[in-house]
């Protein structure tokens, strides 16, 4: 590792939330209801997340921490200024479909909704940041879900097509960077936060979920199409939660099956930036008795809007193997699942810290697309205990995100060309896991806790003032002593 610290000229520092973990205000003039709404903070929220509970409306006994969340919707000028304190040269935020098209198919869109992001954009571009928006973070419409299914329904493809043109319409003098799906591999996982889509006990859950990923690469790339068409100064790309799957042993076996694990995510991004279904994908459908249903232009359609550059997500790294003995020690907080490795600390959350991930991750992205790389997510989630006086000494997180960035520089220097880094949670908001506010990211102290109790109010922490050095300094400052 080399000592020179600096990052290129014009990296995009900053920060990233989601519309459903941070505004708020989630019927709040003329705003529909999306599928994230219904997520509670309870023992079932994992199961309805996973698509096991047909949960469409709200029950009383149950606490939504979205639906307030840490009320950006009428605090965003009074955040964006903090960003700003910190220096930021880019913000990514998500725009709510159901902010815009309430029930997902309205003829017109809602214009109150078109207004409250036209706000944000411009109160950031009061302080010259560049806002980095994501299309959909997994917000759908629920009158989607239960009309059609959600994504399981082809219908989605043009409603979302129609949704991102007016966003390109309406913005396009506005926003520079686009992504079209957040984490989109997350559709595998958990798929009715990802996606919207409850799973029913007679379905093949592999059929309904690759056909409806089938359908989000189409409207992806239909996105592409639009925003090459309305706003071509534009750059569009995609983005994964990545994270390398190690194989634990030099087992063949373990080898093999790290490289399967990293294929299940990088289906999407292959088909995003490459432009066509790879063979091991299609070899996955045979063997599985998979029926695709495609019409005649899809693969055109997906060959020929790929995407400009890959976003991602690196919170760990996660580790592979065949060993039953092995398999019975696994992390509990990884969405993913994965086997301990004895090399790695873990998080409060039992989450893998690894910052030779991210390095390591960021060269196996660039290796296998050639296209730049924008880290958009990237942080600890802890608990912060604030002092007598309210000050926050969160040096954990400092000591976190510096070796992450001096990893991050490494890949840069190693030939990889990452755009710029949006830590998640600068400022605290509601774990999209857990729905809990005491699983902190931010630099900002949010005063909310998991019951919806508190005043809202914002105070810096320590990692404030670091992370506006780091920025001041383009990574300078990452040599110094906390």
């Amino acid at each position: 590792m080399t000592n020179d610290m600096r990052f290129p000229e014009g990296f995009l520092w900053g920060g990233a939330i989601a519309a459903n973990q941070a505004e708020g205000g989630y019927l709040e003039d003329g705003k529909g209801m999306t599928n994230v709404d219904l997520l509670p903070r309870s023992n079932k929220r994992r199961a309805i997340m996973e698509g096991k509970i047909d949960s469409l409306k709200p029950n009383e006994e149950d606490f939504y921490p979205s639906h307030e969340a840490i009320n950006f919707y009428h605090r965003y000028k009074e955040d964006i200024a903090l960003f700003a304190e910190m220096g930021f040269k880019s913000f990514r935020l998500s725009i709510s479909w159901a902010r815009i098209f309430p029930n997902g198919d309205d003829e017109q869109p809602n214009e109150a909704g078109l207004k409250f992001y036209d706000n944000v954009f411009d109160e950031l571009h009061k302080y010259g940041i560049e806002p980095v928006v994501t299309i959909a973070h997994f917000d759908v419409p629920v009158s989607l879900i239960e009309r059609f299914g959600s994504w399981k329904s082809r219908r989605l493809v043009d409603l979302f097509e129609k949704f991102s043109r007016t966003i390109f319409e309406r913005y396009k003098n506005k926003v520079k960077y686009w992504m079209t799906f957040n984490e989109i591999n997350m559709l595998l996982h958990l798929p009715f936060m990802g996606a919207g889509i409850v799973l029913k006990e007679d379905e093949d859950r592999n059929q309904v979920l690759y056909q409806a990923a089938h359908h989000q690469l189409l409207a992806s790339a239909k996105a592409v199409q639009a925003a090459r068409e309305i706003t071509p100064e534009a750059q569009i790309g995609c983005m994964l939660a990545a994270g390398m799957n190690y194989p634990y042993s030099s087992n063949p076996e373990d080898i093999w099956k790290g490289m399967d694990k990293d294929r299940e995510s990088f289906f999407f991004i292959d088909v995003q930036s490459r432009g066509e279904y790879p063979g091991y994908a299609k070899r996955f459908f045979e063997e599985n008795n998979l029926d695709i249903k495609m019409q005649d232009g899809d693969l055109e359609l997906l060959k020929e809007n790929t995407v400009d550059y890959i976003g991602f997500s690196y919170y760990s790294s996660r580790c592979a193997s065949t060993d039953p003995e092995v398999l019975k020690n696994q992390t509990s907080g990884n969405v993913f699942g994965s086997v301990k490795n004895p090399y790695t600390k873990v998080s409060e959350w039992g989450w893998t810290i690894d910052p030779k991930g991210l390095r390591i991750t960021a060269n196996q992205l660039w290796d296998r697309y050639q296209k730049p790389l924008f880290v958009v997510e990237n942080g600890l989630g802890a608990v912060d205990t604030p002092e007598e006086d309210g000050s926050i000494h969160d040096d954990y997180r400092i000591e976190y995100l510096r070796e992450h960035f001096k990893e991050m520089l490494e890949a840069i220097k190693d030939g990889v060309e990452i755009i710029g880094y949006t830590s998640w949670g600068p400022i605290d908001i509601v774990s999209a896991s857990t729905g809990e506010m005491k699983k902190r990211y931010g630099y900002i102290y949010v005063d909310r806790d998991n019951e919806g109790n508190g005043t809202f109010n914002r105070s810096k922490k320590k990692s404030f003032d670091w992370y506006k050095q780091v920025i001041e300094t383009n990574g300078e400052s990452l040599g110094e002593e906390v």
